[in-house]
This record gives C-alpha cells, structure tokens and sequence, in this order.
C-alpha cells in the first residue's frame, strides 16, 4: 500500500505532500494512499556512519545473524535507518536487503597490527601482508575497508602508528585500487597526519588532528566521524592503564580534553563532518541522538548542521538518496522543529523505512 506523508520537510523548510510507493518517493498523488503522518518536521532517515553490528557489548564478536538483527533494530528504533559498519569480526552480507533493517554500508573486518588491537576483533598481518588484507577485506566488505591507524605500543608506552608510514600510505592505494573507500581508526597525532596526507577518505576518532591536517582535509573532502560520545571514555581508559603506562594515560587525557575544540575548528575550516557513535563493544546502540547534541553542546555545531551530518549529507555521502524524486522512503518526522531545540531528536514520532511504517 502506498503512504501519504505531509509536513515541513527538510532542509527545504518547506510544506510538502510525498508519496511512498513500495521503496520510492514520489511527488506525484497516488489516490487511495495512507496517510501517516500529517504535521510535523519530516527528514529522511538518520544515519550511524561510525557502528559496529558484529561486536556485542564487551568487545566480542557476536555469533549469529539474530544478534546482528537485534543491534540494528534498536538503532532503527531511535530513527536510524541507514548505518556505515566500520568493520565486524561477523559477516552478514545476508541482511543488507533485509526489509525491516537500516540500509548498510559495510566494511570487512578491521585491518590491524599483530597484538596490537581488541581480540578476535580485526584480522592482525604485518606490514608484508597490508595490502593483501586490504584486497581482501574490500571484497569482503560492500564499499569500505577499515585501517587500525594507531594503538597503544606497549614497548613506547604510547600510542604509536600501527605500522611504517610507507605500509599505511600502500595500504590506502591498495583500497582505492580495489574501487573502495578507506576509513582510519586514530587517536594519535603521527598516524593521522600520514593518513591524511595519503588520501584516506575518512577520519574516525580523529583526536589527534591538528589545524594544518585540518585545512588539508577540508581541501581534500577528507571526512570526518568524531564519535564524541566514545571519547568521553577516554577518562576510564587512563585509569584502567595508568599504572603501567602513565604516558600514555596522560596522553588519552589530554586528547580527550582538546577534541571539542577539535571538532569545532574542523567544521569551521569546512571538513565534511558525519555522525557516528562507534556502538557495539564500550557503546551501546541507539544513541544517535546523544552523539548529535554533544556535537551541539560541546563542538559548537548549529542544529542544522547537525542534522545535515546526521540526516541528508550522510545519507549522500554513503549513497543513499534523500527524500527527492524516486528517492529511497526513509523517513523521521519529529513533533517541534528539531532546529530550535535538537533535544527533538530524542523522540521521533514516526519512522518509516523502505516504505514500511516502523513507529
């Protein structure tokens, strides 16, 4: 059955009517059709480009399908309808049409240093096997391949890049080569610089940029995915390997400090920024929102932005057309305008994905 959806639509900020016949947005009436919802602030889906469905709360790698499905419909709850995994230990090609799910844009498993990432999570090769992997994890993934930029090197003490510049700037091409886009995990200051400057095409975490990077990144359409709400457990982190590592400790506190700052010269210099809230392991799902408001509160980012990072410019960016002529029918309609009090965004009214009426 078609639907019939009328509101204040997004970022037009115009009154609209939209049809949704099966998958499909059209302008065009279509008589007979539901209506369901009728007022209101309608945008297309939101978007979690930083998740992990193949990680359980944690820091395991799930073992079923069902445990997938059950992650992705509690971000789908909150009004997330399409996600970026940014790797997963647990394969599940199967549930990228699966009509009740968020739409996915999938990487493979985490590419990685020996020992020196979560357990079980990423597949671990030295510097000889990068490129290899990076072939390997692009067919395994649906777009993306995931690069461990930096961890903790328990011989420095420190956060150190995973392996020798050369390695991780072959490891870009070699994922590029293979026609897909390359995410970086990093917190430290030397392994985002080489990233960046080898044309990775997003930045997550990203605690370690500084304002050179910055304008480099803004020139080159370099993404980034600040996952705010996962740096804010840096604190715990310190605590946890204070005793042994103090300088490294210090070192997560100090970036965990600086980041808002970050994050706002970041956006202010015109670096393409996305929501992400880096769920499953330390993060639970369903907290779209929250990451929202903390770009708010803390970056410094208007509430239109906000919502084009988590809504359409998202959706784009991982190519999931918005709510225009034969576009894909996800939607979220919010009760109050959403761009004077994001807190909104909290509780949507209705959420409709591929045509279906979820809430």
């Amino acid at each position: 059955m078609a639907l019939h959806v009328r509101g204040v639509f997004l970022p037009d900020d115009e009154v609209r009517d939209v049809w949704l016949v099966g998958d499909r947005v059209t302008f065009s009436p279509v008589p007979g059709a539901e209506t369901v919802a009728d007022g209101g602030f309608v945008l297309p889906g939101l978007t979690d480009a930083h998740c992990h469905l193949g990680i359980a709360r944690g820091g395991a790698p799930i073992t079923s399908l069902d445990q997938a499905r059950e992650l992705a419909r509690i971000d789908r709850d909150a009004g997330v309808l399409a996600i970026r995994d940014a790797g997963s230990p647990y394969p599940y090609p199967e549930l990228e049409d699966e009509p009740d799910l968020p739409r996915l844009a999938r990487a493979g498993r985490h590419v990685a240093p020996p020992k020196r990432y979560l357990r079980d999570i990423g597949v671990e090769v030295g510097a000889a096997e990068v490129a290899a992997t990076v072939a390997a994890q692009a067919a395994a993934g649906n777009g993306w391949v995931k690069l461990v930029g930096d961890w903790i090197d328990r011989g420095v003490g420190d956060l150190a890049p995973a392996w020798d510049a050369d390695t991780m700037t072959a490891a870009v091409a070699a994922a590029h080569a293979a026609g897909v886009r390359a995410a970086v995990h990093t917190f430290s200051e030397s392994a985002v610089e080489i990233m960046v400057r080898a044309g990775v095409d997003s930045v997550e975490h990203g605690t370690g940029l500084s304002l050179d990077l910055i304008d480099l990144m803004a020139r080159q359409g370099t993404a980034l995915v600040p996952t705010m709400i996962n740096i804010r457990t840096f604190g715990h982190i310190a605590e946890q390997a204070r005793a042994k590592f103090p300088g490294y400790a210090d070192h997560m506190l100090a970036l965990r400090d600086r980041f808002p700052e970050v994050v706002r010269a970041a956006h202010e210099a015109g670096v393409p920024i996305y929501v992400g809230t880096d769920a499953g392991g330390g993060i639970d799902h369903g907290l779209a929102a929250e990451e929202m408001l903390l770009l708010h509160e803390q970056a410094g980012m208007a509430a239109e932005d906000v919502l084009a990072a988590a809504s359409w410019r998202a959706r784009e960016w991982l190519g999931f057309p918005g709510l225009v002529e034969g576009g894909l029918a996800d939607l979220v309609v919010y009760p109050e305008d959403p761009r004077r009090d994001l807190r909104v965004v909290r509780s949507p009214s209705r959420i409709v994905l591929r045509g279906r009426v979820v809430r």
